[in-house]
């Protein structure tokens, strides 16, 4: 069936209280999303973030984001007062999230609703505990000895046991556990909510996880580790025509070699939970699996890094050997060989084509791939993602040449460039992809000051924030009107 979907992450709701959260906010860009006749939402990553705010950078792959626990639904639940929030200033402008503000504001107040809790446990907590403990427990110890340590990272720690860490830090290993129970409750009536208008949510696996992470500090093992616990090599893109010094992400590299001794188990667990979060999976950064490129540590560019071979489908079929079939989206973008698209092939996931990148006049490779008429079903259609400039933006960004190109395969050489966003948007919903999504972006026509991360730097990204006001009647009569006459209408 055809259908169709917006990407928007949590942060970027309108909020009075500095980020978007999963109370009244979520639930109105729901309703707006049945109302406009969507059938997803997509998301990113929902754990929490580290240095630089990416979610794509998080201390944990299985714990949720802390900032997005609703305040409102905390007072409701008698766990907060409405002058110990409300009256708060959060120092932001309403389009922009000011992280450091949330830092210093926000945990005070999650403590003020973790003490009040704890006198009135409820009865299912002990539960949640207990079926999360293969991860709930190691993340409370990694952040209740981070607080200890005053945010540095865990290589920078004194070497403690289990034992005396539980000992040391009780009080606060039950705070972060708090917050994992009062995140996943309030996830879990949210994602109800949702699938009860019919709204299917997608989450987001990164392939990669932090160094400054619980993954890295609990199971060392897992990764490619000297004898001082430091990378020996870390994850990245090569230079390409985006980057003349490709991306340096300094993530950990995975023991793959480690990983099929144990059949992957780690992977296995992780793909099951996530599915178990979200109703559909995209995996990020999915080539990374065939094979990846290993930059060696201290390096201060991508440059001089090699590629080396990933697990192949083998992974897949361990995951699915013990968990069976999942819906998942494979990111399958950037520089793709042969045994990428067989990897593909073979793992019978859907890709994802990007409108953004088939007008590249410079490209007489796979640009072609990216144009709407060539979209395979088995695929999902994107005018951009999270890391791509806004359409508005990059149409602007692009050469003389290219805009023509754009124009003449539209056939519209007369619609003001500031309403062509509607005309690329319609491209890419009237494809032959199954399923098609557009950034929140390109449906309201921003510009690049507008997008949410430009790789490769720090400061500006993931700040982006819907306006009070921005969703209006009209914005959803566009959107339903498009969605129907490209037979994507959720439930027709």
């Amino acid at each position: 069936m055809r259908s169709s979907g917006i990407l928007m992450h949590l942060s970027s709701l309108p909020s009075p209280y500095g980020i978007g959260s999963m109370g009244k906010p979520a639930r109105d860009f729901i309703d707006f999303l049945k109302a406009a006749g969507q059938g997803y939402w997509q998301l990113l990553p929902i754990c929490p973030t580290s240095y630089g705010d990416s979610p794509y950078q998080s201390f944990s792959t299985y714990a949720g984001n802390p900032y997005f626990i609703d305040l409102e639904l905390l007072e409701a639940d008698g766990l907060l007062e409405w002058q110990e929030y409300g009256e708060v200033d959060w120092e932001s402008v309403p389009e922009k999230v000011n992280y450091g503000v949330l830092y210093e504001k926000r945990y005070p107040i999650l403590r003020k609703a973790a003490e009040r809790f704890l006198t009135r446990i409820p009865s299912d907590y002990p539960e949640f505990c207990a079926n999360n403990d293969y991860w709930l427990g190691d993340y409370a110890r990694f952040m209740a000895m981070k607080h200890a340590h005053g945010g540095a990272s865990w290589q920078e720690w004194e070497a403690l046991s289990t034992e005396e860490i539980e000992l040391r830090y009780a009080e606060e290993i039950r705070f972060w556990k708090v917050l994992q129970y009062l995140f996943f409750r309030q996830w879990e009536e949210l994602r109800a909510y949702a699938n009860e208008q019919g709204i299917r949510l997608i989450g987001d696996l990164p392939i990669y996880v932090s160094l400054d992470s619980v993954d890295v500090w609990a199971h060392p093992e897992l990764f490619q580790l000297d004898e001082n616990r430091n990378p020996k090599e870390v994850a990245g893109c090569p230079p390409d025509g985006f980057s003349a010094d490709g991306q340096l992400w300094g993530n950990p590299l995975f023991d793959w070699e480690y990983m099929e001794n144990n059949n992957y188990d780690w992977w296995v667990r992780r793909i099951q939970y996530l599915c178990k979060v979200y109703d559909i999976l995209r995996i990020d950064h999915f080539r990374g699996f065939d094979s990846y490129y290993a930059i060696p540590y201290g390096n201060t560019t991508a440059r001089g890094g090699r590629w080396k071979q990933g697990p192949g489908i083998g992974l897949f079929r361990a995951v699915e050997d013990q968990i069976g079939p999942q819906r998942i989206i494979a990111e399958d973008l950037g520089y793709l060989t042969e045994s990428v698209h067989q990897l593909l092939k073979d793992s019978g996931f859907p890709g994802m084509k990007v409108l953004e990148f088939a007008f590249d006049s410079s490209d007489s490779g796979c640009a072609s791939d990216y144009l709407p008429h060539n979209y395979p079903e088995n695929s999902v259609a994107y005018t951009g993602t999270h890391d791509n400039e806004t359409l508005a933006g990059w149409f602007d960004s692009i050469t003389k040449e290219e805009q023509e190109l754009v124009r003449d395969y539209l056939c519209d050489h007369y619609t003001p460039k500031k309403y062509l966003y509607r005309s690329l948007n319609s491209l890419v919903m009237r494809s032959k992809a199954a399923l098609c999504v557009i950034p929140m972006q390109d449906h309201l026509g921003l510009d690049n000051r507008y997008r949410m991360n430009k790789p490769s730097t720090v400061g500006e990204n993931w700040k982006w924030r819907l306006k009070k006001g921005d969703l209006t009647d009209q914005l959803k009569a566009e959107i339903r009107g498009m969605t129907r006459r490209y037979g994507r209408l959720n439930g027709q």
